[in-house]
């Protein structure tokens, strides 16, 4: 369906990352015409416009891992067959996205059409194939099956935090229906892991929480389920008292302490910068490259110029420039969205959301002239 030809190294130093997800080829997805996107093994970052499908790729990859980790962590875990993965991917793709059907997801035209997804691993063992057509609603055809599971869940964190939502919100989502996607239950039975605690305690502390370095604090869950924020000389604070841009903060603080974005796992991370000042989008890229040099996979969807700009600096300035990084431009043309891609800002050509910023601070300068 497409090319398994992945440009670039495909190891992490002298770390073998067997369930790196190296490339995923779609077709006729929602946006999309076709188009083969390559992932490096630590920083991917999505950048484009409102409208061109950056939400829509990470969903798509973050499902595949999604449900080839579910199965994998059962009690007694299936071999992966086609007609259990058939009915777990669908109902997964669904529940991520919220179309009214599954066949809503391919890309509208006059009539039917076949979407086509392809996903590469590292570990070949875990190739993943699968389409579905315009009329389809509960099952995706599985062209290549995997014969093992991924090990490790993926965190996805949407563009809102997720701390004042979490008490109840898995119990309730277990025996209702809500209209919300699916990303925030998953990431909520993570969020109430336990703190991990023995031979990896220690690396979770060499790892900084974002939240600690920007106050001092850090985030615990109460026995009635709630979370608070802990800062020295104030005390316990419920977390609705605190700023959003801090709970997001102490989100991605608390998936570090129960050791959910350590060994070789994946983050997906929409909109990181949404509702962050400066000073805290600066904290937030430096968490960034941390958790790729602790072998997390990283997958961002942003169309903020300072925070691409932060993570440059960092890359070029400040020991992170091991890191292998890739960078897909989102580009709106006539009837479809095309996908440039490099291993740097600068391979890509140019967005509209990121030269509008850069046309302000033009027009700023020119009118002291």
């Amino acid at each position: 369906m497409f090319s398994t030809e992945i440009e670039g190294p495909r190891v992490s130093g002298d770390i073998e990352k067997k369930a790196m997800l190296t490339e995923l080829g779609i077709k006729n997805l929602t946006v999309f015409q076709e188009e083969s996107i390559r992932f490096r093994p630590h920083l991917n970052v999505l950048i484009g416009e409102n409208g061109t499908g950056k939400t829509h790729l990470l969903k798509l990859a973050y499902s595949i891992l999604a449900v080839s980790a579910e199965e994998g962590r059962k009690p007694v875990p299936e071999t992966p067959t086609k007609s259990l993965l058939q009915t777990r991917l669908a109902d997964k793709l669904v529940k991520v996205f919220r179309p009214d059907a599954l066949g809503r997801l391919v890309r509208r035209r006059q009539g039917r059409a076949r979407c086509e997804v392809e996903a590469f691993f590292e570990d070949e063992g875990l190739h993943t194939a699968f389409s579905f057509a315009t009329q389809s609603k509960s099952e995706v055809a599985v062209e290549a099956l995997p014969s093992r599971w991924v090990e490790n869940a993926p965190a996805f964190l949407p563009a809102r935090e997720l701390l004042t939502l979490y008490p109840n919100f898995v119990s309730i989502c277990e025996g209702r229906y809500l209209e919300f996607e699916e990303t925030y239950r998953d990431t909520c039975v993570l969020l109430g892991a336990p703190a991990v605690r023995g031979p990896g305690e220690e690396r979770v502390r060499k790892l900084p929480s974002p939240l600690e370095e920007a106050m001092g604090g850090s985030v615990f869950l109460d026995k009635n389920g709630r979370f608070y924020m802990k800062v020295p000389g104030m005390g316990a604070m419920e977390m609705p008292l605190v700023a959003e841009g801090l709970r997001k903060l102490a989100l991605v603080g608390r998936l570090i302490a129960t050791g959910s974005l350590l060994d070789r796992g994946f983050l997906f991370w929409d909109e990181p910068d949404a509702n962050l000042n400066p000073r805290l989008v600066r904290i937030v890229a430096r968490t960034i490259l941390d958790l790729c040099r602790n072998d997390v996979q990283v997958f961002l969807a942003t169309h903020s110029l300072f925070l691409l700009r932060e993570m440059d600096i960092l890359l070029r300035t400040d020991g992170y420039g091991g890191l292998e990084t890739g960078f897909c431009g989102l580009i709106k043309e006539e009837d479809a969205v095309s996908v440039q891609q490099g291993s740097s800002l600068d391979d890509i050509p140019a967005i509209v959301a990121l030269d509008e910023e850069l046309e302000q601070s033009d027009r700023f300068l020119e009118i002291d002239r």
